[in-house]
This record gives structure tokens, C-alpha cells and sequence, in this order.
């Protein structure tokens, strides 16, 4: 079966961490984002993923060439580079010639639990053309709702948490939202519904295809996944997503990279060196904290260094970024191969400072 990720996106408002990469090569855990949607894939026994590019699509290339050489064979990856943006259904409408069957389609820059064997399951068993997974949140005003209905002509009923989709509302008015289910980025879809993207426009899925499809009277199904989901698209979903998986690992269907836990909420990949304290942090692979210095709810990537008697709180520093002695940060974002000077105070920065 073939499954499709999108990573096309630029990710402004993780900027700087995206000034040197896309939004899915961002990490979490010590792993860049796209790969959680990867493993779900292989995981239901997708055998070949295309990952469609756009913004600096050269890293995923060399990223989704890696999947090949650990799958010794199980796996076929490819990428396919958009020479324009396309939207999100426009760049899978790019596939069109390679969509013979039905296929998966995910974002590439969420974390979330998806049982995409499940999803099959219910795609299978409704007769739908679009199979959709939602996630169930508190407050719906800032997200696209979708409204469920026991049967494929039925009422919507905003107490469902599976059925079929009768109903789509963006960014709702409090008066407005009919439920609290958003689209969670994955999907289940049919070759004829490809057919629909119309070539070499830019088109959405959300705002565009899917609600084609509803008009044209095929059914839609959906169903709520249970775990967690998070689309990292800003530096807090970042950190929040990294404090959620650690402390609830034990229940997620994901793995850890090799390295040890600090306290019950603290993981420190191997091939780092910390002397001083971390507490609710992750340390990625060839990092070093000095003695006296100390980490706090926090994201270092790989290659940095924090400096005798340096504070970071809150914060998320990029690739090889340098933190000299007695420097401090605090609810800060720093882009890769930075350098904080020695005694340098920072408080909800991000360095380097938007142009």
C-alpha cells in the first residue's frame, strides 16, 4: 500500500528553528517530527511512502533516502519536490499517476497516535471514499470542526466521536461550533477522489476537497483517535508535545532513541555529556551542560554546548548552538549555531531577532 506525507510547509512561526530546516525535520525526542507519521505508517504495513517537498526539500530527500538504507528492503521512500507550492491536495494531485489504489495520506509536521490498521478497518466497513482521524479538543475556535452523523444522510450530533461527515466549519464562533472534533491530518482516500484535484492549481484538502467531496455526495467517515496530538507549528506545541510524550511514553506507540531517563520526566540521548543539572529536559546526542550549569524544561538539539554556571529555562536551542559561562535563558528560542556570550541575560527572545 502507498502512503503519502506532506512536508511542504515552511513553518514561519517556529522561525529561527526553520530558517535552517523544514517544519517536519524539526526535532522531538531526539527525532525529527515527520518520523512519527512514518511509523505509524510502517507500522500498519505501508510498504512505500512519497513524502512531497517544498521549502528546503534537500534535507528530506537525505532524510527519507536514510529510511531506505535502515528498512533493508521493507520499505520503498522517495520524495516528490514541488517546484511550486501547491497546497496541501495539490501536491498529493501531483501523484495523481501513482494513486491506483486506495492510499494514506498524513502531515508530516504532527505528532499523534494514529492506528492507521484501525482506520483501514473502519475506511473498509463504511464504504467511504474519504476516511478521516479526528482529534477531540476544548476549545474548537481555532481549528476546522467537523460535524458526525450516525448514517451518510443523517443530522450532525456534536456528541459523536465517529461516524460520517456530514458537516466542515472553519475557526468557529463559540455560537458557531456544531462540535469538538478537528481534522487531525491523516487520511484514508480513494483514487477516484484524487481525481478530483483539479492540475496544476493550487488546492487544499480541508477548505477545498473535501467539502467537493461531500457536495458531490460520496460518503465521508471519520473517527477520534485516542492518545495524543500535537501539531508543532509553534515553539510552545514543541515543548508541550516533548513534556506529554515523556510522561506518558509508557502508553504511546513510539519509540525511544537510545539514551537514559532523569527522574521520571528527563531523557538524555546517548552520546551526551551532562555534569550539571537537568530537570523535565531533553539532551540530544553529542550535547554538553557543564558542571554548575543547569537545564530546565527544555529542548537542546544536537551538538550544543551550555558553559559552567549557565541557566536555561524553558527555552529550545537548535543544532550546535554555544551557551558560554554564566549566560542565561529563559522562554527562548535559538536558531542553529548560535552563540550566547558569557554572562548574557535573554527572556523571551528569539535569536537571532526576525528581521
Amino acid at each position: 500500500m502507498l502512503g503519502i506525507i506532506m512536508a511542504g510547509g515552511q513553518g514561519s512561526r517556529l522561525r529561527p528553528l526553520t530558517l535552517t530546516r523544514p517544519k517536519p525535520m524539526v526535532e522531538v525526542l531526539g527525532r525529527p517530527v515527520i518520523d512519527f507519521v512514518k511509523e505509524a505508517m510502517v507500522d500498519a504495513g505501508i510498504d512505500e511512502i512519497i513524502v512531497t517537498t517544498g521549502y528546503r526539500g534537500e534535507q528530506l530527500e537525505s532524510h527519507v533516502n536514510s529510511w531506505n538504507n535502515a528498512s533493508s528492503g521493507s520499505l520503498l521512500a522517495s520524495v516528490n519536490q514541488e517546484a511550486t507550492p501547491m497546497g496541501t491536495a495539490g501536491s498529493v494531485g501531483l501523484l495523481r499517476d501513482k494513486i491506483q489504489a486506495t492510499c494514506v495520506v498524513g502531515s508530516g509536521d504532527s505528532v499523534a497516535s494514529f492506528d492507521i490498521k484501525r482506520l483501514l478497518q473502519q475506511h473498509r466497513d463504511s464504504g467511504a471514499k474519504v476516511t478521516m482521524a479526528l482529534w477531540e479538543v476544548e476549545n474548537p475556535s481555532e481549528f476546522g470542526i467537523v460535524g458526525l452523523s450516525s448514517s451518510k444522510d443523517g443530522d450532525v450530533d456534536g456528541s459523536l466521536r465517529s461516524g460520517y461527515i456530514r458537516r466542515f466549519k472553519e475557526k468557529p464562533a463559540p455560537h458557531e461550533a456544531f462540535s469538538n472534533v478537528i481534522n487531525a491530518g491523516l487520511y484514508i482516500i480513494e483514487p477516484e477522489v484524487i481525481e478530483l484535484i483539479p492540475q496544476e492549481v493550487k488546492f487544499d484538502f480541508s477548505k477545498q476537497l473535501f467539502p467537493l467531496v461531500l457536495e458531490k455526495g460520496w460518503p465521508m467517515y471519520a473517527e477520534t483517535i485516542n492518545g495524543v496530538w500535537f501539531d508543532v507549528g509553534h515553539p510552545k506545541e514543541l515543548l508541550r508535545a516533548q513534556e506529554t510524550l515523556l510522561k506518558q511514553y509508557d502508553d504511546l506507540p513510539f519509540s525511544l532513541p537510545e539514551g537514559s531517563w532523569v527522574g521520571n520526566d528527563g531523557f538524555v540521548i546517548a552520546g551526551a555529556t551532562v555534569d550539571g543539572m537537568t530537570t523535565s529536559s531533553v539532551i540530544s546526542e553529542s550535547c554538553a551542560i557543564e558542571s554548575s550549569a543547569s537545564v530546565t524544561s527544555s529542548l537542546l538539539m544536537k551538538g550544543c554546548h551550555v558553559g559552567e554556571g549557565a541557566t536555561i529555562v524553558d527555552s529550545i536551542l537548535g543544532q550546535n548552538v554555544r551557551v558560554e559561562t554564566g549566560a542565561s535563558l529563559t522562554n527562548c528560542v535559538v536558531g542553529d549555531g548560535e552563540t550566547i556570550s558569557a554572562g548574557d541575560s535573554f527572556n523571551a527572545a528569539l535569536l537571532p531577532p526576525p528581521e
